[in-house]
């Protein structure tokens, strides 16, 4: 009896260490396992780091070379004139405006008398002026001059010591009809929005005309 419950004291002993000796095993793969994790995730996050690192890092630098293109373009820009594309630049051609201008008027006898109007660049101004006339209103009434011409000539560039003329006859008709005035209100042209009044003496004003810009006197004869 003592032999048989030895031997099954053997068997238990036996079996409780094969189990024991299972127990550990699946531990230590376990373990083994979840080191092969917890090392391969940061292995993995690591890597994804230096992926996030390197497309900020592209990032920043189109960022960087976007705004060298930017300063780049606005140093270009500084210059005087358009871009044209291709690194050229080519000069902007500015429309005179009526407070670019030095302004004054001279009666004339020619052609019956009439009104020399007298424009200059201001200092330091270059412009240019339309080959058209300029705009010429009269009395509170705005009577406007018409044209005394009916073609268009080239602009005249306006600048230094540069004058154009434009000759004005407040009076086409041969009545005795028309408003006393003394003064006219001049515009470079229909688009120029700062006119200008200018004195010119007592005149009788009916039915008026006026040239176009011209850069020599005798051109801006206003003949009827």
């Amino acid at each position: 009896m003592f032999r048989n419950h030895r031997k099954a004291f053997l068997v238990s002993a036996a079996v409780l260490g094969g189990a024991l000796l299972m127990t550990a095993c699946e531990d230590g793969d376990a373990a083994k396992d979840t080191g092969a994790a917890q090392s391969s995730a940061p292995a993995s996050n690591t890597a994804g780091s230096s992926a996030a690192s390197s497309g900020s890092a592209g990032g920043d630098s189109e960022k960087a070379g976007g705004a060298k293109g930017k300063g780049t373009g606005d140093a270009g820009d500084s210059g005087s004139g358009v871009d044209t594309g291709d690194g050229t630049r080519v000069p902007v051609e500015q429309g005179c405006g009526a407070n670019d201008i030095t302004w004054s008027t001279r009666s004339e006898s020619q052609a019956g008398g009439y009104i020399l109007v007298i424009a200059k660049a201001k200092p330091g101004i270059t412009c240019y002026l339309p080959g058209t006339h300029p705009t010429v209103a009269f009395g509170s009434d705005g009577t406007e001059a018409g044209p005394a011409e009916q073609s268009v000539g080239e602009p005249i560039k306006l600048t230094g010591g540069t004058t154009a003329y434009a000759g004005v006859n407040p009076k086409t008709t041969n009545t005795n009809d028309g408003k006393e005035l003394d003064s006219i209100i001049v515009a470079v042209d229909g688009s120029d929005a700062n006119p200008v009044s200018l004195k010119v003496g007592t005149i009788s004003v009916d039915k008026p005309i006026v040239t176009n810009w011209h850069t020599a006197a005798a051109d801006a004869v206003p003949f009827n």
